[in-house]
């Protein structure tokens, strides 16, 4: 078990600017987020690792294990009024980012809502704008968001995909971890994507061995 301050998912406003979107600050509450990062993989690699493809320690598959249980999924529908009780979820981990990440994109047509929930502790990069996701106004100026979060502490952020929902972070390089839970819009759709990802972190397991 692993407590998640879903309180405040269900309390905090939702924005709508640039899109509709909820940020909780400190979901995973200090003392279970430091017991989590404690169990997260070393990984040296960028991508994204399906959970099933990973070593988690018994506190991280904890959390990943809430993440994709009932009452996210419920606290989710309600506060974006959707119907999410057909939805498959996937659920990946990143570790690591470089000077390939970030560019500005809407998530892919397969994944209805994104939920990404942020395990690093404050630093100085953050505070200088790298690696911090912004919602952005339109596909042409990472400088023009709306909001703009920090990759730390357990954050939560939350938000339906749709062809306006454009997001990016200025470039960083180094250790970001981050957790990303997507509602899919259906099983084979699901299935396509995580086979992907399982192919990724199988070629990357490989090169590493290598």
């Amino acid at each position: 078990m692993i407590e998640l301050d879903y309180a405040a998912l269900r309390t905090v406003p939702v924005a709508t600017d640039p899109f509709p979107h909820v940020v909780v600050p400190d979901f995973v509450p200090p003392g279970s987020l430091r017991t989590v990062v404690a169990d997260l993989p070393a990984l040296g690699k960028r991508g994204s690792f399906p959970m099933d493809a990973l070593a988690l320690g018994p506190g991280a598959q904890a959390l990943m294990e809430e993440l994709e249980g009932p009452r996210l999924r419920h606290a989710i529908a309600e506060r974006f009024d959707m119907d999410l009780s057909d939805s498959p979820t996937m659920v990946t981990l990143r570790a690591r980012t470089n000077e390939r990440d970030g560019y500005i994109h809407c998530d892919s047509t397969a994944k209805r809502v994104t939920v990404l929930l942020y395990l690093n502790p404050a630093a100085a990069a953050w505070g200088q704008h790298e690696g911090c996701l912004r919602l952005l106004r339109g596909p042409g100026d990472l400088d023009d968001y709306a909001v703009e979060v920090p990759p730390v502490n357990g954050t939560l952020l939350v938000f339906p995909n749709g062809p306006a929902a454009w997001h990016g972070h200025k470039r960083f390089t180094g250790q970001r971890y981050s957790v990303q839970l997507n509602y899919m819009t259906t099983d084979a759709k699901a299935r396509s994507e995580l086979r992907r990802h399982r192919i990724s972190a199988f070629m990357k397991r490989l090169t590493r061995a290598a």
